[in-house]
């Protein structure tokens, strides 16, 4: 029985929920912190440690996932993490010892959320849109936004009702009743189940072919395995770009807390800023994703490093003036501009690798990416011990930020594949090499 609207969009909503309740599943670790040091007593750093571990374990396994999406697809992969996660969330309540929480929150949780979080939905949810590629990952990734402002409120709710082991509890249960079956409904391509992407319907025998948004032909035409890949300039100005990409995101967001209250602003004001960057990161995700569908890939990457080099000029004006106004340029400028970044991660890789071998590709890319994501912090954290504030870090970032944007430029999956936006330049062209062509004939 067909649906009366195209498949694709149940695929995004199982994203959306899957994302939603993965992504901050990991995320509620720093909820269950306090609690925990409270309880055992140990050293921060060996606590926090556990999280930091977690993207060890995601940097070994996100290769691994890629290749796992290219050979048995989406399902097996989201039921992987839907088992690793809700098996973590259920046995970190067990802990009676350090390493406890490294292999059940560290490797477990941190593997899942491989599976469930930005790289494993990245890795097929591109296939079933073209034309409105950007749109569709936008609005699935804005689902973590929707579950940072309603599961981490729960969270911490039951947490100060019934103790940190009964919410640890309760989030292992709802990602394995509520992931475990609706991840069933993924299908890796519409072509699987008969259908083309965007809901279009197949062409007819000797109609008019569609303008294609092919602008580098042996480029597309080529086998893209991992090994040809890695051979490109192209394979790693992405990885640097997405390297650069995830240090500015998680040097600012593990750092941003702190620097407020540093300068002077309130507990409550510092929790606010953290809470709107994610709730605005909401519209600016599908915002941006529908932008990069009519403007380019390219572009929207840019405007979203951009929107993060005003966060952190923000925060070094923030030091010599406290003005809540500079609060709100940060927080609008990150959440609103920056975390537009995700939504178009996974189509850059795709329009330029897209094949049989596109999970392993941008499996392996996504080492670089995790690497950023866990240096971001850490040596913006060295540069603080160092220089005793924030500014150098600060200004350091802001390099990394268009370091960013220039790595995406140089990749340039507009010349390869063109975003809808730009399919009437295409259309223009092949108009003018045809009449070219007939002029030629004649």
């Amino acid at each position: 029985m067909r649906l009366p609207f195209f498949y694709g969009w149940v695929v995004v909503a199982v994203t959306f929920v899957t994302m939603a309740i993965g992504v901050n599943a990991r995320t509620a670790f720093s909820l269950f912190f306090p609690p925990i040091i409270s309880e055992f007593g140990w050293e921060r750093g060996i606590t926090a440690g556990a999280f930091s571990f977690g993207f060890v374990a995601s940097g070994v396994v996100s290769p691994l996932i890629g290749r796992l999406m290219d050979r048995a697809g989406p399902r097996a992969v989201m039921e992987l993490g839907v088992l690793l996660m809700g098996g973590g969330l259920l046995l970190a309540p067990l802990t009676s010892a350090p390493w406890h929480l490294y292999v059940t929150i560290g490797v477990m949780v941190g593997a899942g959320s491989v599976c469930l979080g930005y790289s494993g939905q990245s890795l097929f949810l591109p296939n079933w849109f073209i034309r409105k590629r950007g749109f569709a990952i936008g609005i699935a990734f804005a689902g973590v936004g929707i579950g940072s402002v309603t599961l981490l409120p729960w969270v911490q709710h039951m947490i100060e009702q019934t103790g940190w082991r009964t919410a640890c509890t309760a989030m292992g249960l709802l990602v394995l009743i509520a992931l475990a079956p609706i991840n069933l409904l993924l299908h890796k391509r519409p072509e699987d189940i008969g259908l083309q992407p965007d809901g279009d319907a197949a062409p007819a025998a000797g109609a008019a072919r569609p303008i294609s948004n092919v602008v580098d032909p042996v480029w597309v035409n080529t086998d893209w395995t991992l090994q040809r890949a890695v051979a490109t300039a192209r394979f790693w100005w992405i990885a640097l770009g997405y390297f650069c990409g995830l240090y500015i995101w998680y040097a600012v967001q593990v750092h941003q807390t702190k620097f407020l209250l540093d300068v002077g602003f309130s507990p409550s004001v510092a929790v606010w800023a953290l809470g709107m960057v994610s709730l605005l990161g909401i519209p600016g995700q599908i915002m941006l994703g529908h932008v990069s569908d009519r403007i380019g890939r390219e572009w929207v990457w840019a405007i979203s490093c951009a929107g993060f080099v005003v966060c952190f000029a923000a925060l070094i004006a923030l030091k010599y003036q406290a003005s809540l106004w500079l609060v709100y340029l940060m927080v609008f400028t990150q959440g609103a501009l920056g975390y537009g970044l995700t939504s178009i991660m996974g189509a850059v890789v795709f329009e330029i690798f897209q094949g049989r071998h596109q999970g392993s590709i941008f499996g392996t890319i996504m080492l670089a990416a995790l690497a950023g994501g866990a240096a971001g912090p850490w040596l913006t954290g060295v540069l603080y011990d160092r220089a005793g504030d924030y500014t150098l870090a600060f200004v350091l970032a802001m390099v990394v930020s268009g370091v960013s944007a220039l790595a995406i430029w140089r990749a340039a999956p507009g010349k390869v594949r063109a975003v809808a936006g730009r399919l009437h330049k295409l259309k223009t062209e092949a108009l003018r090499r045809a009449g070219e062509g007939d002029a030629g004939q004649a």
